[in-house]
């Protein structure tokens, strides 16, 4: 159990909250015994005064007026101010126990209307009981400074003691408001923690399928153009399409394990993140579908961190599906330029001349260039996309070398690599109303 007097204060207030009219009454009838027992002293050497009467209806007036403090804490002390320098012009000797019901008054109207108001009131009430001595108190000319200090001590007690709970209350007012705060920008962070958890899984799903399930929709519509005039080249790509949906199955159960993940010592080790490593089993995928890919390299490469090895990836990956499924070039081209402290990556489709391919399926619209320019952007890259002068689609970006803001690093070849809250779980078509396009997918 806490000694300070603190908690004890602060159940009473809760009471008095609950049960107002308990603890008026209680305080009333306690002050007002005070104020009885107050009557009856006096000075030393002096005759006891004599009750009458009269300084009992003023006394008790004084207690029952303070049933109104909470309504009206003005009027309860001006009455009271009142009632004590009448007790006074009835020569009572004013001391802390006659005071009480005018403290008690002083003390609510601080707490109710602020210092400044009870200031005004207090030193006012002293005023007046020092006037009121000097005209019916004749021992009050032998010690006015001393009488004067007391009055002037005793109502103002009140008064620091009324500032203190205004602080006290304003402090515990504060400390709620932040917890409600605290509990409200939790509440928020949590809702906009599962929509970005929402978007990360969609985009995950988007990496991980659609990539596979466009490369395989182009090698069945190819299979199924060349089945009747070239079946060597239909049983190879059949043969591909087979390790087309392999890959598929093996990566959105590698994603799926990392959904399922619960970090503890018995878990499955995850797969690393896919990344420019992996380039050249992407180009041989496109390849099987219909699409030759050349890739040159120019600078010297240098190793990059997770989360832009990862976006450089994603963004090739889907500029080359896109260019898979819509583009009606037979050929595209990646070229990775490593310059001082940028990587950047330029993605080209067009028709060389004497080649045809299958006709492309319509365009679709989608999310693809928002997320792959989103991609590019939340490592602090920069991204283009659209048609080129001499006919086809460029997709650039530029990535640094070193990200510009730490960010966290990929966990899964499904997984996605930013924490953009939107991003490919569709694609867009072309943003300039072409069809030739490498920026349409899936």
């Amino acid at each position: 159990m806490s000694s300070s007097p603190e908690p004890y204060a602060d159940r009473l207030e809760r009471y008095a909250d609950r049960h107002p009219r308990i603890v008026d009454t209680v305080l009333v009838l306690v002050l007002m015994a005070c104020a009885i027992v107050g009557t009856g002293l006096t000075r030393p050497g002096a005759a006891p005064p004599e009750r009458d009467a009269t300084v009992l209806i003023v006394m008790g007036v004084a207690c029952l007026v303070l049933f109104a403090h909470r309504s009206r804490p003005r009027t309860v002390t001006v009455v009271n101010a009142v009632c004590i320098v009448i007790a006074t012009a009835l020569e009572y000797v004013l001391t802390p126990l006659l005071l009480a019901p005018v403290m008690a008054a002083t003390y609510w109207l601080t707490t109710r209307t602020g210092l400044r108001t009870a200031r005004l009131y207090a030193v006012t009430t002293a005023v007046a009981l020092m006037v009121t001595s000097a005209a019916f108190d004749p021992s009050f000319a032998s010690s006015p400074v001393p009488r004067s200090i007391g009055y002037c001590f005793w109502l103002l007690l009140p008064l620091a003691a009324g500032s203190m709970t205004r602080l006290r209350r304003a402090y515990v007012a504060s400390v709620q408001a932040r917890a409600e705060h605290a509990e409200r920008t939790r509440e928020e962070e949590a809702r906009l923690r599962v929509t970005e958890e929402r978007m990360r899984i969609a985009r995950e799903l988007h990496d991980v399928v659609a990539h596979h399930l466009a490369l395989a929709n182009a090698q069945a519509g190819t299979a199924a153009h060349f089945a009747l005039t070239d079946p060597p080249r239909t049983k190879e790509i059949l043969t591909g399409l087979t390790g087309t949906t392999s890959s598929a199955l093996r990566e959105l159960k590698s994603m799926l394990g990392l959904l399922r993940h619960d970090g503890g010592p018995k878990a499955a080790a995850l797969d690393p993140s896919p990344g420019l490593a992996r380039l050249p089993e992407l180009v041989s995928t496109c390849a099987v579908a219909g699409l030759t890919v050349t890739v040159t390299t120019s600078g010297e490469p240098r190793p990059l961190t997770p989360g832009v090895d990862l976006t450089a990836y994603r963004i090739v990956q889907e500029a080359l599906t896109n260019a898979t499924k819509h583009a009606t070039a037979g050929s595209a081209h990646v070229r990775l330029a490593y310059k001082e402290s940028r990587l950047r990556i330029t993605v080209t489709n067009g028709e060389p001349p004497g080649t045809s391919k299958v006709p492309a399926a319509a365009p679709g619209r989608g999310f693809g260039i928002m997320g792959m320019r989103e991609r590019a952007h939340t490592v602090g890259g920069e991204f283009h996309a659209g048609p080129r002068p001499g006919g086809g689609f460029e997709v650039a970006t530029s990535l640094p070398l070193s990200p510009a803001a730490p960010e966290p690093a990929p966990h899964t070849t499904g997984g996605a690599d930013d924490e953009s809250t939107t991003g490919g779980a569709g694609d867009t078509g072309d943003e300039n109303g072409t069809g030739d396009v490498t920026g349409e997918d899936a």
